[in-house]
């Protein structure tokens, strides 16, 4: 690495509200004159929604607009040889800014190296130019602080899963833990609901949790999990 390169900050935002950002996170976007951020071809992204109002005037934005989402199969190889592309394009352009002596600031919502994008840039340009990540609260601490219970207690043992999990493999992990936390629901929520309910468990989704759409409701009477939905099983372990 040069000693004169930039660093490349991953920041984590956090679930949705730019008051639940870190006082590093909020230095670092206020200060930026470069920022990067993930979005949805043809959307604002709502990376750049959360730090509205908090960028200085001559910053540079360079937006990454994903070239899939659903349009594929997650498991044609086309998917993954497109976002490898699609990613490999955008750590170039970041490795040039660093190596030209510029910082830049990846905004990440919720934490960067939790189900992130930003972990893809993170392998792509950590072996080039100093990388340094800003940690956030994951999106799964304000869904189970919406939901208005604990998740975990006493020695109660928490999973995390994404849905897009064979039915049976992810109905075994829900029968196997105390408490669950379930990410990437979307198009797999019927999948779920069939999963907890073979599991003998109850389940609530939580819609954009810190953010002004939240809401909560149990998991077999919603119909359809928007983008920003987490579904929990709360733990029920030793009290005292």
């Amino acid at each position: 690495m040069s000693a004169a390169a930039g660093t490349v900050h991953g920041v984590g935002l956090g679930p949705g509200s730019a008051d639940l950002m870190s006082v590093r996170a909020d230095r670092l976007v206020r200060g930026a004159r470069h920022i990067a951020y993930f979005r949805k071809a043809g959307k604002a992204g709502q990376a750049r929604r959360i730090v509205e109002g908090m960028l200085r005037a001559d910053v540079v934005e360079f937006p990454m607009d994903y070239p899939v989402t659903t349009e594929i199969p997650l498991d044609d190889p086309r998917y993954a040889a497109t976002l490898a592309a699609f990613y490999e394009d955008c750590a170039t352009h970041l490795r040039a800014l660093a190596q030209g002596g510029e910082d830049v600031v990846v905004l990440a919502e919720g934490d960067p190296f939790f189900y992130g994008s930003f972990m893809h840039l993170h392998t792509r340009l950590s072996p080039h130019v100093p990388v340094r990540v800003v940690p956030g609260i994951p999106g799964m601490a304000a869904a189970w602080a919406a939901s208005g219970e604990p998740i975990t207690w006493g020695d109660d043992v928490l999973t995390v899963a994404p849905a897009t999990l064979p039915e049976a493999e992810l109905a075994r992990r829900i029968a196997d833990t105390d408490a669950l936390v379930v990410m990437k629901i979307g198009q797999n929520l019927d999948r779920l609901k069939r999963a907890v309910a073979a599991a003998g468990k109850t389940a609530v989704l939580v819609e954009y949790a810190a953010m002004p759409e939240q809401r909560v409701r149990p998991l077999d009477a919603v119909e359809r999990a928007p983008y920003f939905s987490i579904a929990l099983i709360h733990g029920a372990g030793r009290r005292p």
